[in-house]
């Protein structure tokens, strides 16, 4: 009893920082959610207020008005889906391929798959947008996706997770008959589901934030994403807060309920696919 007691006097501290720190990463998006509902006036007022005293939708209905905010919503679910839900599957296959296969230059390829990573993304955009616009997808969403499907970090995690699983489960699964493709899609896929839905909120999130390349390979307003949107509209006139804030909001709600959704599969995802491997 005395040793659990001790234990939870040492704890204090850091619980006390840990709560800090979280009122200070959460305290501005709060503000952010709060003055989305608040009038103009009240936003820039002195002293400011924390909550808003009259709640108000005019900056939603003035944010509707000054751009295609429905466009972009679209735009941006389509982008994320499209770009995400071949990504996981590709990358899954390619993780697994490299994990539980023995071919000739496996290691070369998976070396050559990690040094992606050290490559900016701002040496190839110029390439890779030549190489989109000459083949006629510039303007298009099949534009937007192709480039972003195969990713190198989720190779690298799928391949971590798949590495980590017994050789008896795939060995038991020849011996019952069981065909490769079977063998993925029915026992070895569900082992890892946390890496593979820590693979879905990344890559949700991934496309949804994405601010260069839809404003680099669309130029039509109404192929625009959300984030391009909001940025273009905040660059017009930063004064209107009121609208900048609404577009915020609804720019990040759909990101934080998909993590929060997600959170428990995102973390053991992201733990067993870092420590396996």
């Amino acid at each position: 009893m005395v040793k659990k007691i001790k234990n939870t006097i040492l704890h204090i501290p850091v619980t006390v920082i840990l709560i800090i720190i979280a009122l200070v990463i959460l305290l501005p998006i709060l503000w952010m959610f709060l003055s989305a509902f608040k009038p103009q006036g009240k936003i820039i007022s002195y002293p400011p207020t924390f909550l808003p005293l009259d709640y108000t939708l005019d900056n939603f209905i003035r944010l509707a008005k000054r751009v295609k905010i429905f466009y972009f919503i679209k735009n941006s679910v389509i982008y994320a889906l499209m770009t995400t839900v071949p990504s996981v599957f590709l990358c899954s296959l390619a993780g697994y391929a490299f994990a539980r296969y023995n071919f000739k230059g496996r290691n070369v390829l998976f070396i050559l798959v990690l040094a992606t990573l050290m490559i900016p993304f701002q040496v190839i955009m110029i390439p890779l947008f030549l190489i989109v616009s000459n083949l006629g997808m510039y303007d298009k969403y099949l534009g937007l996706v192709l480039p972003k499907i195969a990713v190198a970090i989720s190779i690298f995690m799928m391949r971590s997770a798949f590495a980590g699983l017994p050789k008896e489960l795939e060995e038991a699964g020849r011996i019952d008959g069981v065909t490769e493709i079977g063998l993925y899609w029915k026992i070895m896929l569900p082992q890892v589901k946390p890496t593979f839905v820590t693979m879905i909120v990344l890559g949700i999130n991934g496309a949804w934030n994405d601010l260069m390349w839809p404003l680099l390979i669309t130029g039509d307003m109404k192929m625009r994403t959300l984030s391009n949107g909001l940025a273009m509209f905040i660059g017009q006139d930063t004064q209107e807060y009121g609208p900048a804030f609404a577009g915020a909001f609804i720019a990040i709600l759909p990101m934080l309920m998909l993590y929060l959704f997600g959170q428990r599969y995102f973390v053991e995802g992201t733990v067993t696919s870092g420590l396996k491997g």
